[in-house]
């Protein structure tokens, strides 16, 4: 048998094909994005039937085939079984895989977006918290990770760390009061908007969702990240339509 490989990973999507095989995405640290063929994973007696489907956490033992990897099992940490009953957050949460997709590529050790991903989804499992604020985090977050985001802790003119100010797309990132910029489209940041953007951007993973935020607050960080997906993104996501149109998500609109 060719080499085995032992893979860390989350699967992000997964499709038929043929009459009882499948075709499934891994996220993984030792390998990154790979395609991989489960064969037989349909079969309702298969022990890949169920870690074969997305969200599953866990180590899968992989070998390379011609076109792509094959798995031949897999030892499960996580299936996060509640999202089947919550019809709302597996939409969220399907939205959360797609962004993950587009940001993630063969070859590369892609742990953080593992790690956002997991505690992201148990967020999603929280009733305390809020699935917007959620969706709000993961968006900014999952941008750091692409690499290319705004300066949101110090003023891109002077370089004093920014406490508020005005932010700007445009010019990738904040102005201080003291520099007296307003530049088109700027968006004014208050204190509390201000210090929960840059929590989103640098809080240790395992406490990105543990605060809340008022109503205005929630609102203008929204129109924040709202215009640096449009800045940093070329892709339009079709789990985001979805999502928009069964619960009601808008960019600059929380749940109520």
């Amino acid at each position: 048998m060719k080499d085995v490989i032992m893979a860390h990973g989350i699967v992000i999507s997964s499709m038929a094909v043929g009459d009882y095989d499948k075709r499934v995405v891994l996220l993984t640290k030792e390998l990154g994005k790979i395609a991989a063929f489960a064969r037989g994973a349909r079969r309702s007696n298969s022990s890949l039937l169920a870690s074969t489907r997305p969200f599953t956490l866990g180590i899968f033992t992989l070998y390379p085939g011609k076109d792509a990897y094959i798995v031949q099992s897999a030892e499960v940490n996580e299936y996060f079984e509640g999202l089947s009953n919550d019809m709302e957050a597996v939409t969220y949460g399907y939205y959360f895989l797609e962004i993950a997709d587009y940001y993630t590529r063969e070859g590369i050790d892609e742990s953080p977006m593992i790690n956002l991903l997991y505690v992201t989804i148990k967020a999603l499992l929280n009733p305390n918290l809020n699935n917007q604020l959620v969706k709000l985090i993961f968006e900014l977050r999952a941008i750091v990770i692409g690499g290319s985001y705004p300066e949101l802790f110090h003023c891109v003119n002077c370089g004093q760390e920014i406490q508020e100010g005005i932010f700007s797309i445009q010019d990738h990132g904040t102005y201080c009061p003291e520099c007296k910029k307003i530049p088109k489209n700027g968006i004014p940041l208050d204190a509390a908007t201000t210090y929960a953007l840059q929590y989103m951007i640098a809080a240790p993973i395992n406490k990105l969702y543990t605060f809340t935020l008022s109503e205005k607050t929630m609102q203008t960080a929204a129109k924040v990240i709202e215009q640096c997906k449009k800045q940093y993104q070329d892709k339009t996501f079709h789990s985001l339509e979805i999502l928009e149109q069964m619960v009601g998500v808008s960019a600059n609109k929380t749940k109520s």
